[in-house]
């Protein structure tokens, strides 16, 4: 069988092709609870254009679906994919809304031919304005931006902060505290601009803070990781890594694959929710195309294969590009990764609360890793992953004294969920399902797919 070559170009409001091709050909999407016994199936056509797949993989895990199978057929223009997906319970999707929503969105023009603005999913937005931070990590770091915003008249709704390899990124979206409006007053947005950055540089410019302030709603995930990975935070600082943390970290593969011209990604790692969509969103702002894969998932840990190519149509061509891919999956893979103990906090909201909680985490010797901010009906949803200064795991003793600080019914103790390290062994038998299951499962994915519409 011969090989397809297409050179796939980025979607934007300007081009009048891909909108031509998609409309002539609208995406068909089948949801089946009776397929399987333990998930719910959503099956997927349409033509392909670059960034397809992580369009489809975002509507699914913006509904806090999990997936747990997923075999990806795409080729010659075409997109046809499977996703095994459950509830955060493990169950199947049986809520007529969330199952007419999915189809709905992935069905509609809209999702998929944003504004011109949306360079990286931008939804214009007239709710608060977004501030995008990158810089070098260091503890209290994030009580020291929320004090700054607090001290600027400044109410946080939402915010979302990775820290990765000592670089810390985050998306802080705002409200004037006096109107409860987006700001927009340019001195004032420049003063903000200017204390934030202050913060972020610290006592040290060996490595340029950046600061940024817009009226424009950024899909948060997607956004954080592409400042990461323009902040070359999958550049290691630390080599010398204790033999358990390297026996956990996320296990990635780039070989070739001659007879069909493809370069073939494996992954092992732990499994957990959105890690596809993870690893899917930095092939794509990588400018890679995934023609063919598979994805699962079992008590032991995570898979992922991908059958990929350039947008230029060629496969990987040199071993520096071939270390940058993998670099760049495993800094995915952990950006995420719920490091330290997990707490989450829920109260009423208000000005100035979050800089409060910060500044008792602090006080009390804890750094933040990774945190969720949001505001719900007025009242204050927020999860933090901390550890002490050194790292270390937290004493029992510190999260009594914070709670009582906070309030024990307001703070509450959520155990991190971690599976163990995989095998080698266990590597190997996935790479050879792999193998077996490109050598003609993907191909039966076509025709299945078809037999349904």
């Amino acid at each position: 069988m011969g090989s397809c070559y297409i050179a796939y170009r980025d979607v934007d409001e300007g081009d009048e092709y891909a909108k031509l091709i998609r409309r002539m050909n609208p995406p068909r999407v089948v949801i089946d609870n009776d397929a399987s016994d333990n998930a719910t199936v959503i099956r997927v056509v349409s033509s392909n254009m670059h960034g397809t797949l992580l369009e489809v993989v975002q509507v699914i895990t913006d509904l806090n679906l999990i997936i747990t199978k997923a075999y990806i057929s795409s080729d010659c223009g075409w997109f046809m994919d499977v996703f095994n997906v459950t509830d955060q319970e493990g169950n199947k999707i049986r809520d007529k809304t969330i199952i007419s929503q999915i189809q709905e969105t992935l069905e509609s023009d809209s999702y998929f031919f944003p504004a011109i603005c949306n360079s990286v999913g931008v939804i214009p937005s007239k709710e608060h304005t977004s501030i995008e931070l990158t810089g070098t990590d260091r503890p209290g770091l994030f009580s020291d931006i929320t004090a700054v915003l607090t001290d600027l008249d400044c109410n946080v709704v939402n915010a979302e902060v990775w820290t990765h390899n000592a670089r810390v990124a985050a998306v802080v979206h705002v409200t004037d505290n006096r109107t409860a409006e987006p700001i927009k007053d340019p001195a004032r947005l420049s003063t903000i601009k200017r204390l934030l950055k202050n913060v972020l540089e610290g006592d040290s410019e060996s490595e340029a803070a950046k600061t940024s302030v817009s009226m424009d709603l950024t899909h948060t995930e997607r956004r954080l990781h592409q400042m990461m990975f323009d902040d070359r935070d999958y550049e290691r600082v630390c080599v010398a890594d204790d033999d358990q943390s390297s026996s956990t970290r996320p296990q990635v593969l780039a070989l070739d694959c001659p007879e069909r011209d493809y370069t073939v990604i494996i992954l092992n790692s732990k499994d957990r929710p959105k890690l596809l969509f993870d690893t899917v969103c930095t092939l794509t702002d990588m400018k890679y195309v995934v023609f063919h894969g598979t994805v699962g998932t079992t008590s032991e840990g995570a898979y992922q294969e991908y059958y990929i190519r350039h947008v230029d149509g060629h496969p990987i061509s040199s071993e520096a590009e071939r270390q940058r891919v993998i670099q760049c999956l495993e800094a995915a893979i952990e950006r995420r990764t719920s490091e330290g103990l997990e707490l989450e906090l829920r109260t009423e909201d208000r000005v100035g609360l979050l800089s409060d909680i910060t500044r008792i985490f602090r006080e009390n010797g804890l750094t933040i890793k990774r945190a969720e901010i949001s505001t719900e009906s007025g009242k204050a949803v927020d999860t933090f992953y901390v550890s002490d200064m050194s790292g270390s795991p937290v004493e029992s003793k510190t999260v009594e004294s914070i709670r009582t600080q906070i309030g024990e019914t307001v703070l509450k103790v959520k155990k991190n969920s971690a599976s163990p390290p995989r095998s080698p062994d266990e590597s190997t038998n996935v790479g050879s399902l792999f193998t077996s299951f490109f050598k003609g499962h993907s191909f039966q994915i076509f025709r299945l797919i078809r037999s349904h519409f």
